[in-house]
């Protein structure tokens, strides 16, 4: 895309900020032009959704100064920012769950007659802008808590897309996203910069910055690296300035030679999102899941962990003719089974307490004596496994909401290691994470499976699951569809396998 103008409509120069041991940002510089697509790009932990928060009111700045317009500008909070025209779409989403899609899209405006809410008028309004981002065939007055974690981002987006504004910030909007979805996106940010919207866009796909941004800025530690044209930029020119190092060449896994059976589930079915999955995973294997979002991915584990109860099925382990019993979370745990979330914020973590503590909090016995916490054992888990997977954190004392999204999944996984089940299920572990903490989760996998451990690894990044397991299952309308081995895989089959049941469905 070309840049649509020349005129800056946002100067921000020496901008710096603090947080308790940490400094978010120190010194940076950062522009906006009419019509343009800026993307912010860097590791977690690296400055950018926080500068990104400072434009929008969010957060207030240290130090260095802003212009809006050409004008002095300091937003003394989000609302204050929208009345300048300035607005964002966060990673961590701000809906109200009892609150239908219509109620969240228009929740600041609301059409109402005679002091009550117009709900023709609203369920209408929202239809319009639900079908500009793919949400045609969802009743706008269905309550928001019942949407799975995509459906809700497109609403998030949807309201953000529906205000009128001079600036919008999108951070990491395409991480909960099918393909589809990501299009429609595009085509809306394509609609904004023709009228002379400039759109600040945070994400850790670096073909997709490539795709749509006119200018390309790089934070590294809370400093601003470069800034280029997007055209001028190689994926790994961004990669290199990121991380300081080339990662292209960084080994992944060599796959060994699997053991004996450590899981098998047979006819494991849940309504219509499961139907009959049976699938088995070895000692030192990952086996990959792969399948379009409705596949019965998620909701598959979800029911094998016990998470949702299972109509019928069995669950086999370390190669036993006797089933398990799961019929919770607990017992699941209790049987080595560990289920890392795609939900990290909802399910996978207690973000008001300390790192150590959630860490620490699978194994509890072990870092306590006589009913009471031994802290120091606790903390020296816990800076173990902070070191083990670079997490960045002022101290195992920070609190897990203070930290970015990459880091806060470090802490999950660091979670379940410590725990030291036998298999692990690891959903969508690097949705939200820089290219950097991707190769360290990836080596980190690749670890386990070298110590035994089974792995069962969900993504709908095709090149991150060829990249490192030994077989990938596809699923389609909530069945396998079919398993292939290493040497039979290509991205054409296994889309082909992942749309072969919905292709059965409409005939």
């Amino acid at each position: 895309m070309k840049a649509g103008s020349t005129e800056t409509i946002l100067r921000a120069r020496g901008i710096g900020k603090s947080f308790p041991g940490v400094q978010a940002l120190a010194g940076v510089d950062f522009d906006l032009r009419a019509g343009e697509v800026h993307a912010l790009v860097g590791e977690n932990g690296a400055g950018k959704s926080t500068l990104a928060r400072i434009i929008a009111g969010v957060e207030k700045q240290d130090a260095g100064q802003m212009e809006l317009n050409g004008q002095p500008y300091s937003a003394a909070s989000r609302a204050h920012a929208e009345t300048r025209g300035v607005r964002m779409v966060m990673q961590e989403l701000h809906l109200i769950g009892n609150l239908t899609v219509a109620e969240n899209i228009f929740i600041e405006k609301l059409p109402s007659r005679f002091g009550i809410v117009d709900y023709g008028k609203l369920n209408g309004a929202a239809i319009e802008i639900m079908e500009q981002v793919g949400l045609a065939d969802i009743d706008p007055a269905t309550p928001v808590r019942s949407l799975g974690i995509g459906q809700q981002q497109m609403v998030e987006i949807a309201a953000g897309l529906s205000r009128q504004c001079r600036i919008l910030a999108l951070d990491e909007p395409t991480a909960s996203l099918t393909e589809n979805e990501t299009e429609l996106l595009f085509h809306q940010i394509k609609r904004l910069k023709g009228e002379g919207v400039g759109i600040i866009y945070i994400s850790h796909s670096i073909e997709e910055v490539l795709r749509i941004a006119d200018r390309v800025s790089v934070l590294r530690d809370g400093r601003g690296i470069s800034t280029a044209d997007a055209g001028e930029l190689s994926s790994s020119d961004i990669i290199r300035m990121m991380v300081g190092r080339d990662l292209e060449h960084e080994q992944l896994r060599h796959a060994g030679r699997p053991g004996e059976v450590a899981l098998r589930v047979s006819g494991l079915n849940l309504g219509k999102k499961v139907r009959n999955v049976s699938f088995e995973v070895r000692r030192g294997e990952v086996l990959g899941v792969a399948g379009l979002m409705g596949s019965g991915r998620t909701e598959t584990m979800r029911a094998l962990f016990g998470a949702d109860t299972a109509d019928g099925g069995q669950v086999y382990l370390r190669g036993a003719d006797v089933p398990v019993r799961i019929r919770s979370p607990r017992d699941a745990v209790r049987s080595g089974i560990a289920f890392l979330t795609e939900d990290r914020k909802g399910q996978g973590l207690l973000l008001p307490l300390a790192v150590r503590k959630n860490i620490s909090l699978m194994r509890l016995r072990d870092v306590s004596r006589f009913g009471w916490m031994d802290v120091p054992r606790e903390c020296s888990v816990a800076c173990r496994y902070v070191d083990v997977l670079s997490v960045r954190c002022s101290s195992t004392e920070q609190t897990v909401g203070e930290l970015s999204g990459g880091n806060q999944q470090k802490v999950v996984i660091a979670k379940w290691l410590y725990r030291d089940c036998d298999v692990l299920i690891f959903d969508e572990p690097t949705k939200g994470i820089d290219v950097g903490a991707k190769f360290e989760i990836y080596n980190q996998l690749g670890k386990l499976a070298d110590k035994g451990k089974a792995i069962i690894f969900v993504s709908s990044d095709l090149k991150e699951l060829m990249a490192v397991c030994d077989r990938i299952m596809v699923m389609s309308a909530g069945t396998v569809a079919e398993t292939f081995d290493r040497d039979r895989w290509s991205r054409e089959k296994i889309m082909a396998a992942a749309l072969s049941e919905l292709r059965a469905d409409s005939v």
